[in-house]
C-alpha cells in the first residue's frame, strides 16, 4: 500500500521534473512539456483517487491531528 503511493508520488515528481528540463532543452517547440505536464496531471488524480478509495475501504487509517494543551 505505501509503495504504490510512494511511486505515484516519485511518478507526479519526476513527471514535473523532466517538464522542467523539457522547458529548458526545447524552448518550446514541441510538445514534450505539454505531455510531460499531462502525465503528472494524470498521475495527481491516481494518487487522490487511491488515497480516497484506500481511506474509504479501511486500507488507510484516518488518525488525524492531536489537540496541543495549552499550558
Amino acid at each position: 500500500m505505501k509503495i504504490v503511493i510512494v511511486l505515484l508520488f516519485l511518478g507526479v515528481v519526476g513527471s514535473l521534473a523532466s517538464a522542467l528540463v523539457y522547458l529548458m532543452q526545447d524552448h518550446s517547440r514541441s510538445d514534450r512539456m505539454a505531455w510531460a505536464l499531462t502525465w503528472r496531471i494524470g498521475l495527481s488524480v491516481l494518487l487522490f483517487l487511491f488515497v480516497l478509495v484506500g481511506h474509504g475501504l479501511g486500507w488507510i487509517d484516518s488518525t488525524g491531528l492531536r489537540a496541543v494543551s495549552g499550558s
